[in-house]
């Protein structure tokens, strides 16, 4: 499994050499179909840590507290390009291909439709603050059956 700081580094040094634009609410979008996906082809989870269900969509809190400085800009912070495997360089530049075409709110849009989103909301009112884990199984499931 992989540190998930370094898969965050990953995406955001790609958009940065393409010359895109990344937010903290793209990357949180991009990180969890990276996960979803992983999953799913690979049987194993990407990296250890669990997202949550917030208003927004599914979020990593330690990613989310590690840009939340940049609110709803871009982040211009530096980033090296992080030692990753050639498969997971490789999954992570299909994610960022055939999701970030998508607007951040796109993604967002796109995650409150998805059954492991909206099961670990569990009911909470589309403005109601929730922490509850969004469960790998119930994400790798989703998403296979797709």
């Amino acid at each position: 499994m992989q540190n998930i700081n370094k898969i965050a580094d990953y995406i955001i040094w790609l958009h940065h050499e393409s010359g895109d634009v990344i937010t903290n609410l793209r990357l949180q979008k991009l990180l969890y179909y990276a996960q979803a996906w992983y999953l799913v082809l690979n049987d194993e989870p990407l990296f250890k840590d669990d997202f949550e269900a917030w208003i927004h969509g599914p979020v990593m809190p330690s990613i989310y507290k590690r840009f939340k400085s940049y609110k709803w800009n871009p982040i211009n912070e530096e980033i090296k390009k992080p030692k990753l495997s050639e498969k997971v360089e490789k999954h992570l530049d299909e994610i960022v291909r055939v999701f970030g075409k998508f607007s951040s709110l796109d993604l967002e849009y796109m995650t409150h439709r998805e059954a492991p989103w909206v099961k670990a909301r569990n009911g909470c009112m589309p403005d109601e603050v929730s922490s509850a884990q969004i469960d790998k199984e119930e994400m790798k499931s989703f998403y296979k059956s797709l």
